[in-house]
């Protein structure tokens, strides 16, 4: 039991072929009484000489979310002509978007748009942007987070970015990328395993793993400069970051005093603190929203379950009781839900608990996945997982109904975690 524990938690799933690596994900809808908004959405004037299909990312963002049921329309329209918002209503269509992409003399793109409430029979405003080539893609999807909150009053997670593993032909890479898969870029390579990244709250360092010396530690990356630090290399085994909410102090796993423990550490460096005394496995641990208590795995109870200590130190209180196998927490940015990977059957699947009530409701009905970890407004899960054979980078909305599958580098993919909204 406790060598497939840490064969899961600290390398994840075996080795497999991804056939859809570098495909575009696609949106998949699941179960009934799913309630979406219908959005008509044009493709912008002049589409033909943008290298970005604006209006089609966009559009796919809008689906990814669960929120939105995207429809394309023929019509020709910018952002300037105002739309026949009778009509459109006719059309079974709750809002929509119109806009434009026009290339500049300096290389750049004039990229405009504006959104309509159908229902409403109102102008919700727009915005322009002049942008490089490569940041068409980025413009994109802050259109989408600036529709997704206009219609539904939450803050859109779009533009901002994950981080993920994978391993390709015995080298190791850890990626940064957009949200849907898209634009990824090398952070690291090694020959060596790279596993367990973990973004700071301002999203400029991530913090992970590395074997690249033969031993586990724990590394933190400054994500513009390219720029990284040692943070923990002690005796033994060093592993699972996870930042604290002011992004001051990381929780890790040591071994350096024997066994696998939790302690604090400053995120400059520095010794660490301790958290528990246990002659248990204790590991993966994460910090509440709030930074009052940490969740963690330990298998002080004979099976891998998920515990709460106060991150000042305390009592440990047991959280999780069905099935006997539950790792991977990570908590929901208002800190009232918990996701994990439980076991059923022998099948590795999410489940969220509500802990308030303690209600545990499965989330996936995939067999393999790895890793959750929330989206910055808490409405999306990414993690990794095996369709059919082959690895998949997911997205997942809250009660499963509907799921995306990004895009992704060429190999086995892993570790995937969601970074926080940008300038946070």
């Amino acid at each position: 039991m406790i060598q497939r524990f840490f064969k899961f938690s600290l390398f994840g799933l075996l080795t497999f072929v991804s056939a859809f690596a570098m495909a575009q994900f696609r949106v998949e809808v699941s179960g009934v009484g799913v309630t979406q908004i219908p959005i008509g959405i044009i493709s912008f004037k002049g589409a033909s000489e943008s290298p970005v299909d604006v209006a089609g990312i966009i559009a796919a963002d809008l689906d990814r979310s669960g929120q939105f049921k995207s429809s394309s329309l023929s019509v020709v329209l910018d952002e300037i002509a105002r739309p026949d918002l009778t009509a459109i209503k006719q059309s079974n269509l709750d809002a929509l978007i119109a806009g434009s992409v026009t290339p500049l003399s300096n290389g750049r793109y004039d990229v405009r748009f504006r959104l309509w409430d159908a229902v409403k029979m109102e102008d919700l405003g727009g915005q322009k942007f002049e942008v490089h080539k490569a940041d068409l893609r980025l413009v994109s999807h802050r259109i989408a987070d600036y529709v997704y909150e206009k219609l539904t009053g939450i803050r859109g997670v779009f533009s901002t970015r994950i981080a993920y593993v994978t391993k390709s032909r015995a080298r190791y890479h850890l990626w940064i990328a957009d949200s849907d898969g898209q634009n990824a870029q090398a952070a690291l390579t090694s020959p060596e395993p790279i596993i367990s990244p973990s973004w700071s709250p301002n999203g400029r360092e991530l913090a992970y793993v590395s074997f690249e010396t033969r031993k586990p530690v724990v590394y933190v990356h400054d994500v513009p400069t390219g720029k990284r630090r040692v943070l923990a290399n002690f005796k033994g085994s060093n592993s699972s970051p996870s930042w604290s909410p002011d992004g001051k102090h990381l929780a890790v796993t040591l071994s350096r005093d024997g066994g696998s423990q939790l302690f604090i550490i400053p995120a400059q460096g520095g010794e660490p603190r301790r958290l528990i005394s246990s002659t248990a496995i204790e590991t993966e641990p994460v910090f509440a929203p709030d930074g009052s208590a940490i969740y963690f795995v330990s298998d002080r109870g004979g099976s891998p379950q998920i515990y709460r200590t106060p991150t000042q130190g305390g009592p440990v209180q047991r959280v999780t009781f069905t099935g006997n196998y539950n790792i991977s927490p990570a908590i929901s940015p208002d800190g009232k839900t918990l996701v994990f990977v439980s076991r059923v059957g022998g099948d590795y699947r999410l489940a969220l608990m509500d802990l308030q009530t303690e209600q545990v409701t499965p989330v996936t009905a995939t067999r393999a996945d790895e890793r959750p970890s929330f989206a910055p407004n808490g409405r999306l899960i990414v993690f990794a997982t095996k369709i059919n054979g082959q690895e998949a980078l997911m997205t997942t909305t809250l009660d499963g109904k509907i799921v995306a599958r990004l895009a992704g580098q060429t190999g086995d993919i892993r570790e995937p975690n969601w970074g926080p909204f940008s300038g946070q």
